[in-house]
């Protein structure tokens, strides 16, 4: 019987971070989301006004036998630049923000330990600005919102953002893909 967990991941769109954990091996799904906000199922365009106070999330569905949240933290490390404050490229706003929404005080103190290790080694040249917030007031994003790199491919935001990171990505962990 598989381990199943939680993570609730904001960096940057979306579209980027469900794509990317959707293809690792011990991930049962990853779905678009939103989490954080002060108004209850929000609509994108609600979002996007970065009215709502809502993050842009992937919820990912991950079997804790096969990959554990410690690896999940890293892939979502990998995907995105902590340092940037409300924003992912050219993504501005605090629906853009980087966070980990824990779902228990464990996951709470690995994210906080990962968060000092990237600061002791300095891996970015600026500070981690990645919020690690109680999981609150999630919804799941409308339903064209899901897969929607695969189900887009003509989109120019999944050619010319997701596509390139996602082939990055997809190199460097090789070895984890389903």
């Amino acid at each position: 019987m598989a381990n199943l967990q939680q993570a609730t991941l904001a960096g940057g769109c979306f579209w980027c971070i469900e794509s990317a954990f959707n293809s690792i091996e011990g991930v049962e799904s990853a779905y678009s989301g939103y989490a954080a906000g002060h108004i209850d199922n929000p609509t994108y365009e609600q979002v996007c006004s970065g009215s709502t106070g809502h993050a842009e999330v992937v919820r990912v569905n991950f079997d804790a036998d096969t990959i554990s949240y410690r690896d999940v933290l890293e892939i979502f490390f990998s995907l995105h630049n902590p340092t940037q404050l409300n924003r992912q490229g050219n993504d501005v706003g605090s629906q853009y923000r980087s966070a980990i929404f824990y779902h228990n005080d464990e996951q709470k103190k690995l994210a906080e330990e990962i968060i000092s290790e990237i600061e002791e080694q300095q891996i970015w040249p600026d500070p981690v600005v990645t919020e690690v917030t109680e999981v609150n007031n999630y919804y799941q994003a409308e339903d064209y919102h899901q897969d929607y790199f695969t189900n887009n491919p003509q989109n120019q935001y999944c050619n010319m953002v997701v596509a390139p990171k996602l082939a990055k990505f997809k190199k460097n962990f090789a070895s984890r893909l389903k």
